[in-house]
């Protein structure tokens, strides 16, 4: 806290803050602009009996529920970069797209707003036709979705124009944060639904257990974020232009969670991307499929978010470590990893330590995911409903995110002032 007050003094950090701000109110704002024609009383009903609705609702601040003009929300955006990164790995023209540095990344990002465009048209096309149940008397259905389906489409595109403005000219990740306001925005919600239950004397001590539950787990995930592994490098002497320079000692620093919350994130995407079009499709078997096999707290709904989890860890660590070019530095700079030969031994080492570290990251981010479902089974408690360790791993991540970024501004400052 003391770099963030300390970075508020920094002209530019102001600045960043204060666009941040104002497109954090401009997305607000969007998200209670209502598209017209359906009886909104009846879809904040249907959103209200809690389960995998309310959790989707989460992610967009109530927009959904609201049927507002940023109803899609960043999703849209989230899984066309999720598919992007994914193509960018497996299809060799993308490949050397991404190796290209400034210019082939530019590429790539017009590629993921144009995916973003179309899967927005499919979920805005899905999303208007299953609200036209709760369409109003003197409403044209014709005419509804064709304004409902422009409406969504146009939202889903200034969301991700948001984002983008936010990333460049903000303070930290613009889509991560919209995810982050949209979480927080609900806490309200959250607050009053636990008063009411505490009020009125029903299951006081199951309230208690999550209340301590959710505080541990807060404390746990900013333990487990901050964790890292540090790889001994030695130096030998080396001759740097007229001056021997003497052995010196560093260290390489592994994260346990490399990925950071975007893991959770992408995971989350994909899982709702289905829900979300299913709660649609008025088909009984499909209606019977989500309700009994892939609701909030079925088996094959959390077992796939666990797998996921593992997957995108795995997937980050492979596209963002390279443990060759890394041993190539190490060697090149005089240095060797104590007790390791340089070369291949150092390759496979260093290979072996992330993908242990990636392991067990892996396994706390699923275990943060699933254990808020667990224990709200366990002490029937369903204010919190929505509000899972998925929510709070966001939260965290991207608070945690901020203030990093906050100290190097202040670090970055202190430079500057020196220089």
């Amino acid at each position: 806290m003391t770099s963030f007050f300390h970075a508020l003094r920094i002209k530019e950090v102001k600045e960043k803050i204060l666009f941040s701000i104002l497109f954090i109110v401009i997305y607000r704002f969007g998200s209670y602009i209502p598209i017209s024609g359906v009886d909104v009383e009846s879809i904040k009903a249907l959103f209200s009996n809690g389960g995998i609705l309310s959790f989707i609702d989460l992610f967009s601040g109530g927009s959904l529920s609201r049927f507002s003009i940023f109803a899609l929300g960043i999703l849209p955006y989230i899984n066309a970069s999720i598919i992007m990164q994914m193509m960018s790995f497996v299809m060799p023209s993308l490949k050397d797209l991404a190796k290209e540095g400034v210019a082939g990344q530019k590429k790539i990002a017009q590629y993921t707003r144009l995916m973003t465009v179309g899967l927005a048209l499919l979920q805005g096309t899905v999303m208007a036709v299953g609200f036209k149940q709760f369409l109003l008397p003197e409403t044209s259905l014709l005419f509804f979705l064709f304004y409902a389906i422009i409406g969504l489409v146009a939202g889903a595109i200034l969301v991700m124009w948001i984002a983008e403005l936010m990333s460049e000219y903000g303070i930290g990740n613009g889509a991560s944060l919209l995810i982050f306001i949209g979480i927080i925005a609900e806490f309200p919600l959250y607050i009053k639904k636990t008063f009411i239950l505490v009020s009125g004397g029903t299951n006081v001590i199951g309230v208690f257990f999550m209340v301590i539950t959710l505080l541990v787990m807060i404390a746990s995930i900013v333990y487990f974020q901050e964790a890292e592994r540090r790889v001994q490098v030695q130096y030998a002497k080396r001759v740097v232009g007229r001056k021997m320079m003497g052995a010196q000692s560093s260290y390489i620093p592994f994260r346990l969670i490399q990925g950071g919350v975007l893991p959770i994130i992408f995971a989350s995407a994909l899982l709702q991307f289905p829900m979300l079009i299913g709660q649609y499709i008025q088909i009984d078997a499909v209606q019977v499929f989500f309700q009994r096999f892939y609701s909030y707290n079925s088996v094959l709904y959390n077992g796939s978010f666990a797998l996921l989890i593992f997957f995108f860890c795995y997937f980050y660590t492979a596209i963002s470590f390279n443990p060759v070019e890394l041993s190539k530095q190490i060697k090149q700079n005089g240095g060797f990893i104590l007790g390791v030969r340089p070369g291949k031994p150092t390759e496979e080492y260093l290979e072996r330590t992330v993908s242990t570290l990636t392991l067990f990251g892996s396994l706390f981010l699923a275990s943060i995911a699933l254990f808020p479902v667990i224990m709200a089974n366990i002490t029937k408690v369903d204010s919190f409903q929505g509000l899972g360790g998925t929510a709070l791993l966001i939260i965290v991540g991207v608070a945690m995110d901020l203030l990093r970024q906050f100290d190097s501004f202040v670090v970055s400052a202190k430079y500057d002032g020196v220089s």
